[in-house]
Formats: structure tokens, sequence, C-alpha cells
């Protein structure tokens, strides 16, 4: 019978709710397309790709990197580029403190990353852009690394790779972030004379003003799944042309039935696909 009796000192003092608590806060999410709780370790070891339903979480500039790339460690080139607020802008707050911020909370002075290492045995080229500083949005600085990482493709002959992430051109720089649009696609106009493979990925999302530049520039367009890929929002859209868009507009699939990409693929057979491609383009 004393199983079933309370200790007196228990009642008395009791734990406290919090400790009594499984502190299980931060280990699980939910997916946004099949709605499955998925432990986030499995997330993770699965490329951010859901286990139930295939669905393609963002992944972190670097992760994309480590992907791609052979398991020889990469070179990041330019990594000190950092913006010098031209315009002094401000809104809900300063601009040099959203840099700030960002550059604290990722450990990196803008929105990509260029490194250069081997994917598949080829030495290539290749910049990965992260949605998680300012959005991925391409001012002075995301510009310059690009041009950067082309003319060296150029002067080496070696491939080109960029994975797009982006809520497109950054407004917080004005003018000088939509010259970076000219300045990127007359760069890699000299790279398709010199006949140098650029192999350009759209992940979710690749929107504005990187989708009117580079990122539909690729000779080969690749696509992951279930990607918003566009250059003004649907809304937007509607407002202007005062009609209701077809299901699943700017989605990857919409866009490759239409002609606007060459293929769509997994995100775990993308690095295989790539290598391919560039066997391709090279030894033929």
């Amino acid at each position: 019978m004393a199983w079933f009796k309370r200790e007196k000192s228990a009642i008395q003092n009791p734990t406290p709710v919090d400790e009594r608590r499984v502190r299980t806060e931060g280990l699980w999410t939910k997916c946004n397309s099949c709605r499955a709780i998925i432990w986030k370790k499995d997330l993770e070891t699965n490329w951010e790709v859901c286990p139930k339903c295939e669905h393609h979480f963002r992944l972190g500039a670097r992760r994309r990197l480590d992907l791609l790339l052979d398991e020889e460690p990469w070179t990041e080139h330019d990594a000190g580029l950092l913006s010098t607020d031209p315009l002094h802008f401000t809104d809900i707050k300063p601009y040099a403190q959203r840099l700030l911020e960002a550059e604290q909370k990722l450990g990196m002075k803008d929105a990509i990353v260029a490194a250069e290492g081997k994917l598949g045995g080829r030495q290539v080229t290749c910049c990965s852009m992260e949605f998680g500083f300012i959005g991925g949005s391409m001012g002075a600085v995301v510009g310059e690394k690009v041009a950067r990482a082309i003319e060296r493709s150029l002067a080496q002959r070696q491939p080109l790779i960029i994975v797009s992430c982006s809520a497109g051109a950054r407004m917080m720089e004005g003018a000088v972030s939509l010259m970076q649009l000219a300045k990127v696609s007359s760069a890699l106009a000299r790279l398709d004379e010199a006949r140098v493979p650029f192999i350009s990925v759209l992940t979710d999302p690749t929107t504005g003003g990187v989708t009117a530049s580079y990122a539909m520039l690729g000779d080969l367009n690749i696509a992951e799944p279930g990607a918003m890929i566009g250059f003004a929002g649907p809304r937007v859209i509607e407002q202007t042309i005062r009609q209701k868009l077809p299901e699943g507009f700017q989605r990857a699939e919409f866009l490759l039935e239409h002609g606007f990409l060459d293929a769509i693929v997994s995100r775990k057979e993308l690095k295989s696909y790539i290598a391919q491609a560039l066997g391709f383009f090279l030894d033929s």
C-alpha cells in the first residue's frame, strides 16, 4: 500500500513545473508541406529535406557548399568585403545595424559565400547565397563577389556554379544595388563568349533582381522541387494585370512546364546531376 501513498514532504515541497517538464523545445520542427513532426537531427542528416514528403527546407550557404563540393577543403574568397551603407539608410532601424546583427548571427559579412573547390573531381568556382542575411538580398557586396567569381572562372577557365536563394535587390542600397544586375550580366556575357560553363541553381525563393540577372542566365538552369521563382510577387502581378494567376504560378514545376527551366533536381541528387552536366559541357 505504500506505493499509493504520497510522501508528505513531496506535497509540501512540490518540484517546480519548469523542472518537471520534458525539455524538447527546439528539438522538433513541423514540415510546411505534410505537417509531419520531424526530429531536427533527422532533418539535418537528410540535408534539410523532409523524410516523409520530400519537401525542401532552406539550406544555409555553407551547408550548401558542403553538399555540392567534394570532401577536401574548399577555399573561400573575398570574405572580408562588407557594405559601406552608401545611402545611410534607415527604416525601422538603421541599415548599418541590420548588417551588424546579421553578421553577428551568421558569422558572415554579407549574403553570399564565394568559394573554390572540387565537384566530382573537377575544380570549380561556386557561389552560395544565404537567405538568413537580410533575405539573401543583393547589394553592392553580393554583386561584387559574384563579378569577381566570374572573373576567376574566366581567368582559370573553370566552371562556375551559383546557387541563388534571394528576395531580390537590396532596397537599402537603392540604385547602387540595381547597378549590380548590369555588372554581373555583362561579366557573364564575357564568360559565355569564352565558352566557360555556367550552371545556375535556383532554390526557394529566387526572386526580384537576382532572377532578373544571373539566376536565369545559366547555360543550364536547375531548380529544386517546389522552389518559388519569379520577379515580382504574385499579389503585385495580379493587381497590375487585374487577372487571377494560374495555380502553382512561380513554382519550379510551372516554370519547367513553360520552358523557363531546364530541369528540377532533388537536393540529394543535385551534386551528381551537376557533375554529369559538367562532363557533358567539358568532355564532349
